[in-house]
């Protein structure tokens, strides 16, 4: 078989294909019920769906991580879910009952809109944080409806920031500094945060560094497409540089698969072999494509407040109580 015939072969419906360690929305409950049979994907999907709808769902406190976990989300290829995992996983942890932090260090803003707060030009943002070192306290922000949610937003002022550190004293560091000096992060007090996401630019500068060298852990999110693996290899190495010279606490400790299709075997593929590689870092849902977590941004909201009932909303959800459980337990 040559190259075009197995590319060819990889999108053909393939349900059966699917590892049993991949689950989405659709398997999150596969009891029998009063909806009815559970036995296929599209059963088990419509009782999701349905008894989210109706509130039953994942309405049970998350445990809180012994002290705060300060998590890099980063991938230097665009286009795998980084921004939207940031959001909806945020999002998801509040709903819990945690207390969340995203400090946006995209230049485009876009974890700032999906949250829905000000990141206009002359807003108290992180480029403020890092290249004026004003304190993080002065920049972070409430979300409208999440009392527990937080917010550092980007503005555009931060796509100059890369050169503008060029010339700063410790310039790999100031992110770890302004975390550091910030009151509520560390402490066992009751009002602490409980998570720090960092949501990178897709690109590994100066922003990306100073994220890593500030992060405990690292996630990172993978689309279940094949062009996605190359470049994890080069990100792997710049981890390990950076835990060898800059931060020896990094880990990755999560991956989350993203965009996955179920019906080929080139996602189930995809999957397999990150999962051969990374083990137990890897969450067992995966996110799949889904036309409403696309949409969501653009009203401003995440999945989970704009279609709580949907296979995205759902899966994410899972991942955010999947991973508050797996860092509960380290």
């Amino acid at each position: 078989m040559n190259e075009k015939e197995g590319v060819a072969e990889s999108d053909h419906v393939a349900p059966s294909s699917v590892p049993p360690s991949v689950r989405t929305a659709a398997d999150l409950d596969a009891a029998p019920t009063a909806y009815g049979d559970q036995t296929t994907p599209l059963a088990r999907a419509i009782e999701a769906e349905l008894r989210a709808r109706e509130s039953v769902n994942f309405q049970d406190p998350l445990p809180r991580p012994a002290a705060t976990r300060v998590m890099v989300v980063a991938n230097q290829k665009g286009g795998v879910g980084k921004t939207t995992s940031t959001v909806n996983l945020a999002v998801a942890l509040a709903q819990g009952g945690q207390r969340v932090l995203v400090v946006d260090l995209d230049p485009q803003g876009n974890a700032s809109t999906a949250l829905a707060v000000d990141h206009r030009r002359g807003t108290p943002s992180s480029y403020d944080m890092l290249v004026d070192g004003m304190p993080l306290a002065d920049a972070v922000q409430q979300h409208p409806d999440l009392p527990g949610l937080f917010v550092v937003p980007a503005t555009i002022d931060l796509a100059g920031a890369e050169i503008e550190l060029v010339s700063v004293v410790a310039r790999e560091s100031r992110l770890k500094k302004a975390l550091a000096a910030y009151p509520l992060i560390g402490s066992q007090d009751e009002d602490r945060l409980d998570y720090v996401l960092i949501d990178c630019p897709p690109s590994l500068g100066l922003l990306t560094l100073n994220a890593l060298v500030a992060g405990v852990e690292m996630l990172i999110p993978i689309q279940a497409e094949y062009y996605a693996l190359e470049g994890l290899g080069q990100l792997i190495e710049t981890v390990e540089m950076v835990k060898q010279h800059l931060n020896h606490e990094l880990s990755i400790s999560t991956i989350l698969i993203t965009m996955y299709d179920a019906r080929t075997n080139l996602a189930a593929g995809v999957a397999e072999e990150v999962r051969e590689h990374f083990k137990d870092q890897v969450l067992r849902t995966a996110i799949p494509r889904s036309v409403r977590v696309s949409e969501a941004p653009s009203y401003g909201q995440s999945v989970m407040t704009y279609d709580p009932g949907s296979p995205g909303a759902l899966s994410y959800l899972e991942a955010a109580r999947e991973m508050a459980i797996k860092g509960a337990s380290a």
